[in-house]
């Protein structure tokens, strides 16, 4: 039911995005979009019934820019990272994602870069855009180093994309982790279910000394700092928390609060 109530609500939002979206366009503002984006996000997820548990946001210093890395569980990783890191940040995102009428436009426009991975170099291409755009705008970039969703709720083979970025841009990478996320729309699934995500920031990982050559320790360093975080975040999570996420997983239906 909650699922189908965004359908509407979504139809409506982009509607009412058109005008404001060509303003923007036409005066080249940006922040903006960010601002309205994270809006319109924390609506949706209080429609879908999804509550954030975030911790660590201390260790994000709004002045530098930075490369975040975050696992991978489900479709709604994106938008909940998003709306939850205390910067302005773009993302690295699908192809297909950047074909979205209105949307897709709107974030290509906001900086984010598109990437097919069915092209031999397009990931190469993506990330030396990314890079310029760190290098030359001072932007910040969300990266799901696994690449691809987890298919069973536990994180998988890091790839070096994002670390190339990191390191040709000079930039620290700063570890999150997350959990919750998985039951709320696993791989496969089309609807979006309640429950709770909590996401961890870790302090940031200096890139000062790390060539290429040595890329293979920092992958080790960074996936390890995530997966501490996650084992930390399953440990604590409340009774409630996982009763209800657990209830969410096994029903595989929408749900009302």
């Amino acid at each position: 039911m909650r699922t189908l109530l965004l359908v509407p609500v979504c139809f409506l939002f982009i509607l009412l995005l058109i005008p404001f979206l060509l303003v923007c366009f036409l005066l080249r503002l940006r922040t903006p979009l960010f601002v309205v984006a994270r809006g319109a996000l924390w609506i949706l997820f209080k429609i879908v019934g999804i509550r954030m548990d975030v911790s660590g946001k201390e260790w994000v210093d709004k002045k530098k820019k930075y490369v975040f890395m975050c696992n991978h569980l489900s479709f709604m990783d994106g938008p909940l990272v998003f709306q939850v890191i205390p910067h302005v940040v773009r993302v690295i995102m699908k192809k297909p994602v950047s074909r979205i009428p209105i949307i897709g436009p709107a974030m290509r426009f906001a900086g984010f870069v598109s990437v097919d991975r069915k092209g031999i170099n397009t990931g190469k291409k993506s990330i030396e855009r990314a890079t310029e755009l760190m290098k030359i705008r001072n932007y910040s970039f969300l990266i799901f180093p696994e690449g691809t969703r987890s298919l069973d709720g536990k994180m998988g083979p890091f790839r070096r994309g994002g670390f190339f970025l990191a390191i040709n841009s000079g930039v620290s990478i700063l570890p999150i982790s997350m959990t919750g996320s998985f039951d709320l729309m696993p791989k496969g699934s089309f609807w979006i279910r309640r429950g709770v995500v909590r996401v961890k920031f870790h302090p940031a990982i200096s890139l000062n000394g790390i060539i290429v050559e040595s890329m293979d320790g920092l992958m080790s360093k960074t996936r390890a700092v995530i997966q501490e975080g996650v084992d930390i975040l399953e440990s604590s999570m409340n009774r409630d928390d996982l009763s209800l996420n657990t209830e969410c997983r096994r029903e595989g239906t929408d749900h009302e609060v």
